[in-house]
């Protein structure tokens, strides 16, 4: 089959690799029909290549057709339309009886320290093979994959796998209260969906931030106010909401974030090392670019809730522990627990008037073979690019 395979830093290409097959009994086999690029796909694009080897396969947003399913497979059926959760659990363990997916015990990668595995994202969660090609292994199909109605357009369900719940879960992490003012930096998909998420759900004013003007003209038309990033970006925030500051800020920037010069250039010298020497650099002494993150803990008011969805990898990041402190900050954060939140998005995904705006959130739609272009305009916010759907 053909599927894209990441090569080197900025490397990615679609190549022959073998077709997937049922493994395990708790195995299936889908067809993908639709498949995305995420922000987070960016970070191995770059930063995280240590931890990658030439020819795996990428991808984390995926839904298709069920090809083949395992014994112990009983919810879904070959035929069958499914969506497929980034974080593979198995959704009986201590964790998953937590609601806690995204730390599943059966799949977490205790070797490495870290939590349940992921679809297409580095020997740190697994090294399992993504989604971004013509069919896709799904372990843990038993409880995993959610079955979606037939007909209806791919794109209205195809970001239940990552996108959607872990914009739903930052709204819930930030916890705002009654008639409180939410901001959100960063204005990729997940900053996207987490600013029309919190006006679905009743916030009265919702302060969207993001340096691309293209971005923020898609948030205005959801009736978000939307404005530019600035040197003195916090202390504005704070005059926006009368001195105090938003009650709640959602962070949806991550490792990347621009205005931070340090962390730039400590990952574009840990990039030059041989990957021997840049995995321990990158797992134990990373520096993230901070920005986001730090911008957000300035801004938010005493008090107040800090939700972080962007993507962290540092280990030795500076943090303002007496900004934190003093202004009696909370922080919610972490990798989405799909699961947790499906149940109740499908009921808002499937009403008629599409009111999170699915079907038109997509600025590209490419087929396979030029996802190498996908992600090099994606990256560099080519062409308003917001988000990249790839068809097999």
């Amino acid at each position: 089959m053909k599927a894209l395979t990441w090569q080197g830093k900025r490397d990615v290409r679609v190549e022959d690799v073998p077709d997937p097959s049922i493994e395990h009994p708790s195995d299936a086999v889908i067809k993908v029909t639709s498949t995305a690029i995420c922000g987070s796909d960016l970070h191995l694009y770059e930063v995280l290549g240590p931890f990658l080897t030439p020819g795996d396969v990428l991808g984390h947003e995926t839904m298709g057709v069920v090809e083949e399913v395992g014994s112990e497979v009983t919810h879904i059926a070959p035929g069958d339309r499914v969506v497929v959760p980034f974080n593979i659990s198995c959704g009986s363990c201590w964790m998953c009886t937590r609601g806690l997916f995204a730390q599943c015990e059966t799949t977490q990668n205790r070797a490495q320290g870290k939590g349940a595995s992921l679809f297409g994202y580095t020997a740190l969660y697994g090294q399992v093979p993504g989604g971004q090609a013509e069919y896709l292994r799904v372990p843990q199909a038993h409880f995993g994959p959610v079955k979606v109605p037939a007909g209806a357009a791919d794109e209205r369900y195809l970001y239940l796998s990552d996108i959607l719940p872990t914009a739903w879960q930052a709204v819930v992490y930030a916890d705002v209260p009654e008639g409180g003012t939410l901001a959100v930096l960063g204005l990729g998909p997940v900053g996207q969906l987490a600013c029309r998420i919190a006006l679905h759900q009743g916030v009265q004013r919702v302060i969207a931030v993001d340096p691309v003007p293209e971005r923020r003209a898609l948030a205005a038309r959801s009736g978000v106010e939307a404005v530019d990033m600035d040197k003195h970006l916090a202390e504005t925030l704070i005059e926006m909401t009368g001195g105090r500051g938003p009650d709640a800020v959602v962070e949806a920037v991550g490792m990347e974030a621009h205005g931070s010069p340090f962390g730039k250039a400590a990952h574009t010298a840990v990039g030059l090392l041989p990957d021997a020497i840049a995995k321990p650099f990158t797992d134990k002494l990373a520096i993230d670019r901070m920005h986001a993150l730090h911008t957000a803990i300035k801004a938010c008011r005493r008090g107040g809730t800090v939700s972080i969805s962007g993507v962290y990898g540092g280990e030795i990041d500076p943090m303002p522990m007496m900004e934190m402190f003093d202004r009696g900050l909370q922080l919610r954060m972490g990798q989405c627990h799909v699961r947790r939140w499906t149940d109740d998005i499908l009921a808002v995904v499937e009403a008629d008037d599409d009111v999170l705006g699915l079907e038109s959130l997509a600025t590209h739609r490419l087929p396979l073979a030029e996802a190498p272009e996908g992600y090099a305009m994606f990256q560099a916010k080519r062409d308003g690019c917001i988000k990249v759907v790839l068809q097999p």
